[in-house]
């Protein structure tokens, strides 16, 4: 969005509540990580993005593991699964907050063990929730896509952000170098 950023890492423990549901999570996260950046940078407009996939009402997060990414992923295999991706926006010292959350409804394929294989091998997906990495060959495990926010399948929704950072009193179009 030619906008000046720095990206910091949070300190948040990403463990699920029990009970809690995939929406509900990923929303306290996306807070939770804001909340914390903006702890060391209090003047800032500092944004938390967090994403869950969400399988019949279940969280799936990241597998961490090459053997759990299989599992994800033949779990997933011909099924509809919702990537709840929640967005906060947050300046501590004007005392702003603001959060959304972008659902994108994907439909996976069949997938055959082959395929997830290499797939797998050749993206090492291990950090992304449900193993499922849509910027590179994990679009070719989709048959479909719905979503009012395409970008928040990657993890930001860049509609929400904006509107977001409007209401924040900074406009993407008037300040983007």
């Amino acid at each position: 969005m030619r906008l000046p950023f720095q990206v910091h890492a949070s300190d948040v423990d990403e463990t699920p509540h029990q009970n809690e549901a995939p929406a509900a999570l990923a929303r306290r996260l996306a807070l939770a990580k804001a909340r914390s950046v903006a702890e060391r940078f209090p003047s800032a407009l500092v944004i938390g993005s967090d994403q869950v996939a969400d399988i019949d009402g279940a969280s799936i997060g990241k597998p961490g593991t090459h053997e759990r990414a299989v599992e994800q992923l033949r779990r997933m295999s011909g099924k509809a699964v919702v990537f709840q991706t929640a967005v906060a926006l947050v300046c501590k010292e004007a005392g702003f907050v603001a959060q959304d959350l972008a659902p994108v409804h994907v439909r996976f394929r069949s997938l055959g063990d082959a395929e997830i294989e290499a797939y797998l091998q050749a993206e090492q997906p291990y950090d992304c929730a449900g193993s499922a990495k849509s910027e590179g060959l994990g679009i070719s495990l989709l048959s479909a896509i719905d979503s009012d926010d395409p970008t928040a399948l990657i993890g930001l929704p860049l509609i929400r952000v904006c509107a977001m950072l409007r209401q924040a009193g900074l406009d993407p179009l008037r300040t983007a170098a």
